[in-house]
């Protein structure tokens, strides 16, 4: 794991966070490797029929956007 992307990925997660617990969530970063990024999702976020889309839509999307070493985001 680079701890560079590491913290890289928890400083973009730190601006989504908000967003999640307006709405009873949050995500927590488990891990990233060789561009794969796990988090997982807690709160309303776990239970939520949504949370695949948020996932991929909200989390994933914004990680690539703003770091290209980013390939994918998994639910751990």
């Amino acid at each position: 794991m680079s701890q560079e992307l590491y913290d890289k990925v928890e400083k973009v997660l730190e601006k989504i966070r908000p967003m999640l617990q307006a709405d009873g969530g949050n995500v927590e970063l488990v891990d990233v490797e060789d561009g794969t990024v796990r988090v997982k999702l807690q709160g309303a976020c776990g239970s939520c029929p949504m949370a695949q889309m948020t996932l991929k839509m909200g989390i994933e999307r914004e990680l690539k956007n703003q770091l290209p070493e980013v390939s994918e985001v998994i639910s751990v």
